[in-house]
């Protein structure tokens, strides 16, 4: 069975309510729910040491991330300017470079490690409300 189908035989098990499967949805689900954390310094270490299923967990993240990438690149029908890679996860090479070595041959990509991409959104839909720049349409 599937992962969603997984989750819809939960849902109906009787054994959890609606607020136990939004927290495994949100808050244990993903790293946390294979590997116990969701510190991605904490999963390399863990890989570092040995464990091979935080190596098979986390390239599997990064797995999905490459294949949700090269689904957007065939909504923009391949004009793709640049791929860029942000967030505190970003900073991790072994991960990032898991993501480059499938999406690569798309198109360029960037890392700019770090969590300012929410305050770069924010000052740029500031400046489109407040008419100092115009929206972009990418499609």
């Amino acid at each position: 069975m599937s992962p969603v189908g997984e989750l819809v035989k939960l849902c109906f098990s009787g054994e959890c309510s609606l607020n136990d499967i939004k927290s495994l949805i949100k808050g244990k689900g993903g790293l946390v729910g294979y590997l116990g954390t969701n510190d991605a310094k904490e999963v390399g270490k863990m890989i570092k040491e040995g464990d091979s299923k935080a190596e098979l967990v986390y390239k599997a993240m990064a797995y999905q991330v490459a294949k949700e990438i090269g689904s957007m690149a065939t909504v923009l029908k391949g004009h793709v300017e640049a791929i860029i890679l942000t967030g505190g996860i970003a900073h991790d090479e072994l991960f990032v470079n898991w993501i480059k070595e499938r999406v690569d041959f798309i198109s360029s990509v960037i890392v700019y490690p770090g969590e300012d991409e929410l305050i770069a959104l924010a000052e740029g839909g500031l400046r489109v409300l407040r008419g100092e720049e115009k929206t972009k349409q990418y499609f």
